[in-house]
């Protein structure tokens, strides 16, 4: 196996964004019955005026030369590319830092933490707080392109992230993940236990109340089980699809932009703090640069494919962790965790509750997640 590091460029082809042009001005619209709202899914005229500003005033062009500004590289792990974005910092003390997206994010949600975590000196913040940061595309996403094969799995991605840590030149580290990557930086904490230092999630899955196990007299934990049966009974469709059929998706979401557009746009509506439209909660060009990086590598099919061989393990009971773990708690995102069911299973060591944000706290809320990812990790340095 190579595990020579690679140095990477984005560099579209202009063939495809043509491609991709044509798509969309071509695109063959359904109907909409009067007085539709989001319940029912994207509402038509909406998604047509998103669409319209995708094709002719987002400029992928400038947000293509923004991506990379930051130093990026691909390297074979486990007969697979990983890409990955790699910025060290000019402190000398910095601690080394992975950061995992989840589903349907990239590699976009962490832009705008890139520079301050790396060098907070030129940003305003305390030199003493630096990181050298990594933040990888999981197989199957976006620029690790789709995956040729059966079999990866979360715990496969912790395992290939080990390595690339250790292929870094850094045997002390730690992570923070949200959705999906949570579930890695977690599973990271497991199979490299002697190398990762602490964690810091925005998601904790197995931690949210249900009606056998909540307090109802507790607010937090009757707000935990109703996001649980929205999230069954009217937010959950997308994953029941992803989790049994991904093929069937694949099709639509590959060949239609639209489609890739609708797919990812309802989860930036539903699962952030925004009222009307996705934009109230995200900017709406970093939301097309993320629905764009999935569209031009073709991994809808791909990464939806984690949902299905996970689903086995939906629910499960996960295995102890003894890494001290921080979690960040946004209020809109899509499941509600709750401390005490957390600490069963998890060494938790802070517990911060914020007042806005959710799902992609990265580009909702970035100082926010800044300055709980600077304190959590203060004392693992």
């Amino acid at each position: 196996m190579d595990t020579s590091i690679k140095p990477f460029r984005i560099n579209v082809p202009q063939a495809d964004l043509n491609d991709l042009a044509m798509r969309l001005k071509n695109t063959r619209w359904p109907d909409e019955p009067s007085g539709i709202d989001w319940s029912f899914g994207i509402p038509v005229g909406y998604l047509r005026e998103l669409a319209d500003y995708w094709r002719t005033r987002y400029d992928w062009r400038a947000h293509e030369a923004r991506l990379n500004t930051f130093a990026q590289f691909t390297t074979e792990i486990d007969g697979h590319d990983v890409h990955f974005v790699h910025v060290r910092s000019p402190e000398p003390g910095a601690l080394p830092l992975v950061l995992t997206h989840g589903w349907p994010g990239s590699i976009v949600e962490f832009i705008d933490l890139i520079g301050p975590l790396a060098d907070p000196r030129a940003h305003g913040g305390d030199p003493a707080d630096a990181f050298h940061v990594v933040v990888p595309s999981p197989p199957g996403f976006t620029l690790s392109g789709p995956t040729r094969e059966l079999g990866w799995s979360v715990a496969r991605v912790a395992r290939a992230w080990a390595e690339l840590m250790r292929r870094l030149g850094y045997d002390r580290y730690v992570a923070h993940g949200g959705d999906f990557g949570s579930l890695v930086s977690r599973e990271l904490g497991l199979v490299d236990s002697e190398h990762l230092a602490a964690l810091h999630l925005t998601s904790v899955f197995s931690a949210s109340a249900t009606p056998e196990n909540a307090d109802f007299s507790v607010e937090a934990e009757k707000i935990s089980v109703e996001k649980g049966y929205r999230y069954e009974y009217e937010l959950g469709g997308y994953a029941s699809i992803q989790g049994t059929k991904p093929q069937l998706m694949a099709y639509g979401l590959t060949d239609s932009p639209v489609a890739q557009l609708a797919w990812i746009a309802d989860g930036f509506k539903a699962w952030t703090d925004s009222t009307d439209v996705p934009e109230d909660a995200v900017d709406r060009d970093a939301m097309l640069t993320n629905v764009m990086l999935y569209w031009l590598t073709g991994t809808a099919g791909s990464s939806a494919r984690y949902y299905k061989e996970g689903v086995e393990t939906w629910g499960e009971p996960e295995p102890e962790s003894s890494v001290p773990t921080a979690v960040a708690v946004f209020p809109h995102d899509i499941a509600l965790p709750i401390r005490r069911l957390a600490e069963r299973n998890n060494a938790i060591v802070r517990w911060t509750e914020f007042d806005r944000g959710g799902h992609f706290a990265g580009m909702e809320e970035p100082d926010l997640l800044l300055e709980d990812l600077r304190e959590s990790f203060r004392a693992y340095r």
